[in-house]
């Protein structure tokens, strides 16, 4: 018994008329016909009535349609069965992390990890926004924490934070205050990190401050966020960086440096999830799925 012999037979149990049945299976009356015939011979049973006016199923055929929709079923599913079969259960995929992630978001970042452990090791890869972006992009990462605006029309994206920032200053000069306005801070120059491992927002942050009156900067090379907080001990400069004292950027900091809020800017870093929209109907909609879920509510600093 060959399988086109259940597959025709199914298509004329369905359609009770040999020559729809035909149609749909893209062939001629005749041949089909011929080919029913053959399996009743082969089966020594009758499968269908026929006279001129109708085309009924004989309680042999009526038997064997359910057996024949099983096995062309089986046989139908074998190509994506086989392909979960060798696929690797468990596969590890990579979330980029910025620095200074805030904790309350690394927690969640450790919820969706458990949420899909069953089908993904997700293990969290160190960069710059700039860097975990492209990662993303070009499909080494899955997923991505970055630092907010990104403007790539391949990768969706939503909000999962955002974080108020204060004005990092020497604490000799300002001890005693629990604020700071921008007037105090003009004869400062404001410094900022090396612009490659600074969130794009920073760039917008110094154009704001300059058409604030603080008009003065230092630029630094070749060093870090160190480096920043070093300029700022010496009495040298004020900077800007995440307010909340939970936030691992306080890891930076000297003895000599405090983060104040300001009186009269409230400057803000938000932070998005992002992942390539293409993946998400294929081999990440569980993992994209899952995220959306547990970074649903956005935190707030």
């Amino acid at each position: 018994m060959e399988m086109l012999h259940l597959r025709y037979f199914v298509a004329v149990a369905e359609e009770l008329n040999f020559s729809a049945a035909a149609r749909k299976l893209h062939m001629a009356a005749s041949p089909l016909s011929q080919r029913i015939k053959d399996l009743e011979h082969e089966l020594g049973q009758q499968l269908f009535d026929r006279s001129t006016h109708h085309v009924r199923l004989t309680p042999a055929g009526a038997a064997l349609l359910p057996l024949a929709r099983d096995v062309l079923d089986q046989v139908s599913a074998i190509p994506w069965k086989l392909e979960e079969a060798v696929r690797p259960q468990r596969r590890t995929v990579f979330l980029g992390m910025p620095a200074g992630v805030h904790p309350d978001l690394r927690d969640r970042v450790n919820a969706l990890a458990e949420r899909v452990k069953a089908r993904y090791e997700l293990k969290r890869w160190p960069g710059t926004t700039a860097d975990l972006v492209q990662g993303v992009h070009d499909g080494k990462l899955a997923l991505t924490l970055a630092r907010l605006p990104v403007t790539d029309p391949a990768l969706d994206q939503v909000p999962v934070m955002s974080e108020r920032l204060g004005a990092v200053v020497p604490a000799d000069l300002f001890a005693g205050r629990e604020s700071v306005s921008l007037g105090k801070l003009a004869q400062f120059p404001y410094v900022a990190s090396p612009g490659e491992i600074t969130p794009a927002y920073f760039d917008q942050l110094d154009h704001q401050l300059s058409e604030l009156g603080v008009k003065k900067r230092i630029r630094l090379t070749n060093t870090g966020y160190g480096g920043t907080s070093e300029i700022i001990s010496s009495g040298e400069a004020f900077s800007i960086s995440m307010l909340d004292a939970k936030s691992p950027m306080h890891g930076y900091r000297l003895d000599n440096v405090i983060v104040l809020p300001f009186t009269d800017f409230r400057p803000q870093l938000d932070t998005g999830l992002l992942w390539r929209r293409d993946r998400t109907d294929g081999d990440l909609h569980d993992l994209v799925e899952a995220a959306k879920e547990i970074f649903a509510e956005p935190i707030s600093t």
